[in-house]
């Protein structure tokens, strides 16, 4: 079923959180084809099927870990839709990022999922953003599950 007992803790099954991270990795490639809308609507619904599954587990730290995760999966995703130096500048301008920060993290060499990490992008594509689009956090809604 996908859980397993640890003591008298209901935590999730390893293989049950490969095949979600499997999934996710899927879902948020950055070869696919298709629109961020669309990436971002299919993941939401991914992710609240599985949390609202999985959600009777022990796992709240585990939660604020895989969204961390995801959201830098994200960051990673847009990183590599914008190409080239000069969009990504501009975007990062355009989100509110000072203008020496957006060119250093434009310009940068570092590959997409180190790059994902740096304040820049943080800055532009923060947790509010990806909620103003539309993609739910796990560890809320594994709040809302145990404690209402």
């Amino acid at each position: 079923m996908g859980f397993s007992f640890r003591g008298a803790k209901l935590v999730w099954h390893d293989k049950s959180l490969r095949q979600f991270k499997y999934h996710v990795r899927q879902i948020t490639g950055r070869s696919r084809g298709i629109s961020m809308e669309k990436k971002l609507k299919e993941l939401t619904v991914y992710l609240r099927g599985w949390i609202n599954y999985f959600g009777i587990a022990q796992g709240y730290q585990k939660c604020i870990d895989l969204d961390c995760w995801i959201r830098r999966r994200l960051r990673m995703s847009y990183w590599k839709n914008w190409r080239r130096v000069r969009t990504k500048v501009r975007n990062l301008l355009r989100m509110g990022v000072s203008e020496s920060l957006a060119v250093t993290c434009g310009s940068s060499g570092k590959s997409y999922w180190r790059s994902a990490k740096t304040e820049g992008i943080h800055i532009a594509l923060n947790n509010e953003f990806f909620e103003e689009m539309g993609l739910i956090s796990l560890r809320d809604r594994w709040v809302e599950i145990h404690y209402g």
